[in-house]
């Protein structure tokens, strides 16, 4: 094994968020690029769905002279249309975007196979299975064919395919082309996440569940089939944390070979020299904008708490969120001050609110409150969403006279939500806490985003993030550190509530030199998560499936 190649030649990275921003998956990809393809020294290549056509991808910059002769190729013999270009992105890595809609017609072909050669059951499938895995299994017929016609038999190639929806791509590409090393990566099992979405107890019970009967149970075969498949029969598995990987283990009865813990870059940051006006200006953007809806004139003083990421009322902690602001309401303990709670998770939103928009653009402060005053956005289903309801069945009215005030903003803060036209990173820097108490959190990006903009942030030892933060401070991390840990079971709801009201009264008694300390200390705890620093793991996981090829491939041809 000394000839062996520890480092690969090419990496094909594939998943559902190439050039398609709709989760963390996307975060980890496109922040992870630059220093990947640096670190590396291989070419790096991710593959991704083309669901743009007729339409402009800003995320996307076609190159029609990139790979020219294998595009045709591909197209014209293998029948795979495909686009070539780079990521806009750092680091402009290249990318394949692939059309795989004509693989409907015999999905129930490629279906048959995946039992025949892999024992996938595919018989329950439903909603979104059956487009994730046409477009899985183009994305390895795609390497396949690049490997043909691009690619030495002296280079070593990795394919890393990430979450569920890319695990029947990589099964195959073990099948068409073996001395491709693949890995792949569950970044939350599908099953672990449909128990807690389902509101069952997943930790108290953790140790008697069965990753295949819970599946039957919740009507998740299909699902569950092949990720425990692709898991069991890649070169390497790997998963995001210490809290996931016992998951795996349980629930796939597989332990991962790494932990590709998730980093970030922090070139999205402001300059030193301007974080102070960012934040500034997101602070009057966020007040301007709630003191038109309420009919106040709430100052800078004012504090700003909030939760954001995906619309999972329990699993992200939505619920505990709010119940903790209820409770610092009905204690009373916070004196005059005032504190605005802003829910940031986008829901079924069908229009910013006319009113809203006509006093923001008109710059009209008025003098009385407008009509329903939680939501900046109006939802299609308003009479009922969680997060309406549950404001309402708690007594939050947001009027002028309430100390404690809780908005929902239902939309992607993407610069063009009509309200605040500010992107998510734009107001974040504005926030006093950052609150993600979350039930089931694989990693946590939003948690890390916030400490990185010096935002303090409390999280849960339930997250993969809040977990690796009690590692780095070697103990249970506080409020005083940067990063509040709270301690979250499926028995202690009443205590973890109580404590995420603690933190905000506590943050509320600090003096201005403290509150910097601690804005300064959250900071210092992401810069310990870059990419420098953990980008290792996934070239450790690259190695590890490159010595497997090795030792079953290549060595058996040898002999």
């Amino acid at each position: 094994m000394g000839d062996t190649k520890r480092k690969p030649d090419y990496i094909f990275s594939v998943s559902w968020e190439v050039c398609n921003k709709i989760g963390g998956i996307y975060t980890v990809l496109s922040t992870q690029a630059k220093t990947l393809k640096e670190t590396s020294g291989a070419t790096l290549v991710y593959v991704g769905p083309d669901l743009w056509e007729g339409k402009n991808n800003p995320l996307f910059d076609e190159d029609k002279s990139l790979y020219t002769l294998w595009r045709n190729h591909a197209r014209e013999t293998d029948g795979i249309p495909v686009r070539v270009g780079y990521w806009n992105i750092p680091g402009r890595p290249i990318v394949i975007l692939v059309d795989f809609m004509s693989n409907y017609s015999f999905r129930n072909d490629i279906y048959s196979r995946a039992w025949e050669l892999f024992n996938i059951d595919s018989l329950h499938a439903y909603g979104d299975y059956d487009e994730a895995s046409m477009f899985s299994y183009a994305a390895a017929l795609v390497v396949k064919s690049f490997y043909s016609f691009n690619i030495s038999s002296n280079d070593t190639v990795v394919y890393h395919a990430h979450e569920w929806m890319t695990a029947l791509g990589a099964l195959f590409v073990k099948h068409f082309v073996p001395q491709i090393s693949t890995v792949f990566t569950t970044h939350a099992t599908s099953i672990g996440r449909s128990i807690c979405g389902n509101g069952k107890a997943l930790y108290e019970f953790f140790d008697g569940y069965n990753g295949d009967q819970m599946a039957h149970e919740l009507n998740m075969e299909a699902k569950h089939s092949v990720e425990k498949q692709a898991a069991h029969r890649v070169d390497c598995f790997t998963t995001v944390s210490d809290i996931t990987s016992r998951e795996c283990t349980q629930l796939l009865e597989r332990t991962p070979d790494v932990v590709t813990v998730n980093g970030f870059e922090d070139g999205f940051l402001p300059s030193p020299g301007k974080f102070g006006d960012k934040r500034k200006e997101a602070r009057r953007c966020i007040l301007s904008v709630t003191n038109k809806l309420f009919g106040t004139d709430w100052a800078d003083d004012t504090v700003i708490v909030a939760i954001g990421g995906r619309y999972e009322f329990r699993n992200k902690g939505i619920d505990l969120f709010i119940e903790s602001i209820r409770r610092l309401r009905d204690e009373e303990k916070t004196g005059t001050a005032h504190i605005l709670a802003l829910i940031n998770v986008p829901a079924w939103v069908m229009e910013p609110r006319r009113d809203l928009q006509d006093r923001v653009n008109l710059n009209d402060s008025g003098r009385s409150p407008l009509p329903m005053p939680l939501t900046t956005h109006w939802l299609h289903n308003m009479g009922e969403d969680r997060v309406i309801s549950t404001l309402q069945s708690m007594g939050f009215r947001n009027a002028p006279e309430d100390n404690i005030k809780v908005l929902f903003v239902p939309c992607y803060l993407d610069g063009n939500d009509g309200i605040f036209n500010k992107s998510y990173y734009d107001l974040l820097i504005g926030q006093d806490l950052a609150i993600f108490p979350s039930y089931y959190e694989p990693w946590g990006y939003t948690p890390l985003e916030s400490a990185a903009f010096n935002v303090p942030t409390i999280t849960s030892d339930l997250a993969g993030f809040g977990l690796w933060v009690n590692s780095v401070v070697k103990r249970d991390s506080e409020l005083e550190d940067g990063v509040k840990v709270v301690h979250r079971t499926d028995s202690n709801w009443n205590e973890a509530a109580s404590d995420i009201s603690l933190q905000i009264r506590k943050w509320v008694g600090k003096s201005a030199a403290e509150r910097d300390d601690i804005r300064r200390k959250a900071g210092n705890i992401a810069h310990k998560a870059l990419w420098k620093h953990f980008i290792k793991y996934y070239l450790e996981a690259y190695g590890f499936a490159i010595e497997k090829t090795w030792n079953e491939h290549f060595l058996i041809q040898q002999i």
